[in-house]
């Protein structure tokens, strides 16, 4: 695809028509459409051309609170 792109700005650029090459273009694009939806469909949602950035987390851990606030919050909670 890149080297149809590239095709056709050199077209573009020399002053010819790029009809052909745009055509070319679209017709790959729209195949490169059906395939990441083929793609999807089987299951297979990461990203195309891009790292998976998606790491797994461990589960959060609740830090005590300080002796001094856990002794304030156990009399608040009493009375």
């Amino acid at each position: 695809m890149r080297e149809t792109e590239r095709a056709m700005r050199k077209d573009i650029s020399d002053g010819v028509d790029c009809v052909a090459a745009a055509t070319r273009l679209m017709l790959q694009r729209a195949e490169l459409t059906q395939l990441v939806a083929e793609r999807r469909t089987l299951g297979d949602l990461t990203p195309i051309g891009l790292p998976d950035l998606r790491k797994a987390r461990p589960a959060a851990r609740r830090a005590s609170a300080p002796d001094f606030l856990a002794a304030r919050l156990r009399r608040t909670q009493s009375a």
